[in-house]
């Protein structure tokens, strides 16, 4: 028997963009955002992961899942992949800045070249991206951007300094840009990720006794996955919050 999709009246045939959209939270969001019926388009360095993505849920979603390869640390692929993108989904209404690389760094160890290299993925595109969908987003009809940052940069941890220091840039990139499109009826927010435990964090960087230990400092207690950042950043996409603009919304699970 075929599997039954349900369409969201709030985001049917809306086009959306997703950047980081293979792997982990983009993935999942990609996945939300086609079974609402969205006309979802998505962007990643990542071949392989994006097409199989895209195939997979193509068949079932109300419109074929898009995924358009391009390196973000790159101005014309970054432009180019978004116009493709938009193209696509007939436009732009909802876009996530979600691509991100949260590499272990030293403080001893950083050069000047590796900075720049961490801030041209989690910081930079996130300004790019936005700027590159405006045309489309100004097109909308009260369109809403979602930025991903992290709480990181609010927990001394010092093993990330130029990922902590770039997911704090967001927060302040998301004030200004709320400021400056807020007259435009474009909302723009940002969602703060705690301890979310995905295929890459738990082959890279978690255990099950550092998974055991995050959550006991949760109120909740069980580990967070990519799916609880859904319904968060569909309800900053949605007309549910619709007089939220230059906000910030922390998913930790309650981190005591």
């Amino acid at each position: 028997m075929a599997q039954v999709t349900r369409h969201d009246p709030e985001f049917a045939d809306q086009g959306v963009l997703i950047t980081g959209g293979a792997t982990g939270i983009g993935a999942s969001l990609v996945r939300a955002f086609s079974k609402s019926g969205a006309k979802v388009a998505f962007i990643d360095v990542n071949i392989h992961a994006g097409e199989a993505l895209a195939g997979s849920l193509s068949g079932d979603a109300r419109h074929p899942v898009t995924f358009v390869h391009g390196d973000l640390r790159v101005a014309d692929q970054l432009s180019s992949a978004v116009d493709a993108a938009a193209q696509a989904t007939d436009g732009i209404k909802v876009l996530v800045n979600n691509a991100a690389w949260d590499d272990r760094h030293d403080i001893d160890e950083v050069t000047s070249e590796y900075w720049d290299a961490n801030h041209a993925v989690n910081l930079k595109p996130v300004f790019f991206v936005t700027q590159a969908a405006l045309p489309y987003l100004r097109q909308a009809q009260a369109a809403s951007v979602i930025n991903f940052s992290s709480i990181s940069y609010l927990l001394n941890m010092g093993e990330l300094p130029a990922y902590a220091a770039a997911k704090a840039g967001i927060i302040g990139l998301t004030k200004s840009l709320a400021g400056r499109l807020g007259p435009e009826n474009i909302r723009v927010n940002a969602i703060l990720p705690g301890m979310i435990v995905t295929e890459r964090q738990r082959d890279l960087w978690l255990t099950d006794e550092s998974i055991s230990q995050g959550v006991s400092r949760q109120c909740l207690k069980r580990a967070l996955s990519a799916e609880d950042l859904v319904g968060p950043c569909m309800f900053l996409a949605s007309s549910a919050s619709a007089a939220m603009t230059a906000q910030t919304i922390i998913i930790d699970g309650g981190l005591l």
